[in-house]
């Protein structure tokens, strides 16, 4: 019986989790139960799963957990704040940990799961963006076995032999929507609006995640983090626009083979992957019938002039260091103000563009050290957002 922390148990990540270990009440379940303000939602949760343990984040809502688990009749023990959670993912209470805390509050139970040993089905993208050398080193040194949750990682997951047959890996492709902008000329970027950029064409998704769909920095995040999961060097990483989203990624080896991951796009199947690899355990997903789908897979290249965001991930990731931190904090600050009106929608490259030029790289040695590029990356990106919204 696998013992499972579901962090980020009320997205939908957490949801999706939570399906597939209802379906294998025999094998699966879920241990502790974590979430960031919604009370009332979690303890819902603990009423259909029955954790031992439920975690909210903010310190305050202590008591409220507390009464209302035990005022649903719950032997659930309330925790807060994340030096309980990571005592939890850290201990006995778990051996597994669905990591989908959103944003860089995930990293530290993320980083005391890798250290303590466990399995970790990884979804959160800012510990591999901000911290992938830290996060790979404490996997090593602890033992862990991580396993991405998102799909492009997670078909070239599946696909990637362990070593030493991995030594005959070429190169890694990523695929990629295109978002809604695909085929679109820079030019006729200029004037979008945030109704547009958010409008996806495949999927339902956050406005901020909507946003570096659009301007394809969220395939560029996704080439940062494929480059600390698999050890490939940027120049063995290709992205390819493939508007069917059928083919998760694809993996090519020295002897001319391509594997590729195909299946319809539910995160069910990555996190069934995540529970039971090597075996295979039922998702809930269907399969894929490609005559039903159009029967067509089609595939071009991003066009960089148009969505530069891309072109300034891989320079993020030659870079190195500290790099990477600064892309994504100053994507964050221009893409808020974006959201927020106050700026185009190609100032967003811009001023990633401005920020990395101004913070050159050093070496992220520490998490402080990260925290400060990650601190002087926004305030330096800010500037640049009020120079140009006064303008």
């Amino acid at each position: 019986m696998k013992r499972v922390a579901v962090l980020g148990a009320t997205g939908s990540i957490g949801a999706s989790a939570l399906d597939v270990i209802a379906r294998h009440p025999t094998a699966l379940r879920a241990t502790v139960l974590a979430a960031g303000r919604q009370v009332d939602a979690l303890v819902e949760l603990c009423r259909q799963h029955r954790p031992e343990h439920a975690v909210i984040a903010d310190e305050a809502m202590l008591g409220r957990l507390r009464d209302r688990l035990r005022g649903a009749g719950l032997s659930t023990i309330a925790h807060a704040g994340d030096a309980a959670l990571v005592e939890l993912v850290g201990g006995d209470a778990c051996d597994t940990v669905v990591a989908a805390i959103v944003g860089a509050a995930g990293l530290p139970s993320t980083l005391a799961a890798a250290r303590a040993g466990k399995r970790l089905l990884l979804a959160n993208k800012e510990s591999l963006v901000l911290a992938g050398e830290l996060l790979m080193a404490a996997a090593r040194e602890g033992g862990a076995t991580i396993v991405p949750i998102d799909s492009e990682h997670n078909a070239i997951f599946q696909c990637l032999p362990d070593a030493p047959a991995r030594d005959g890996l070429a190169r890694i492709i990523l695929t990629a929507s295109g978002g809604p902008f695909r085929g679109r000329s820079r030019a006729s970027l200029r004037d979008v609006t945030v109704e547009q950029a958010v409008a996806h064409p495949k999927w339902s998704m956050g406005p901020k995640i909507s946003v570096d769909s659009a301007t394809l920095m969220n395939k560029g995040l996704e080439v940062i983090e494929a480059h600390h999961l698999f050890d490939v060097d940027g120049d063995r990483i290709q992205v390819l626009v493939h508007p069917q989203s059928l083919v998760h990624s694809l993996v090519e080896f020295v002897d001319g083979s391509t594997l590729a991951q195909l299946g319809l796009p539910d995160m069910r199947t990555a996190l069934a992957v995540g529970f039971a690899w090597p075996q295979r355990i039922a998702s809930g997903v269907s399969g894929l019938d490609l005559l039903a789908e159009g029967g067509r897979l089609e595939f071009e290249p991003p066009d960089l002039d148009a969505f530069p965001c891309l072109r300034l991930a891989f320079d993020a990731l030659a870079a190195g260091g500290t790099a990477p931190a600064v892309l994504n904090a100053a994507n964050e600050v221009a893409v808020s103000a974006f959201l927020q009106r106050r700026v185009g929608f190609l100032s967003i490259p811009a001023i990633v563009e401005d920020t990395l030029a101004a913070l050159p790289a050093i070496p992220a040695v520490s998490l402080d050290a990260l925290h400060d590029a990650d601190a002087a990356a926004r305030r330096h990106a800010s500037r640049a957002v009020d120079d140009r919204s006064s303008a």
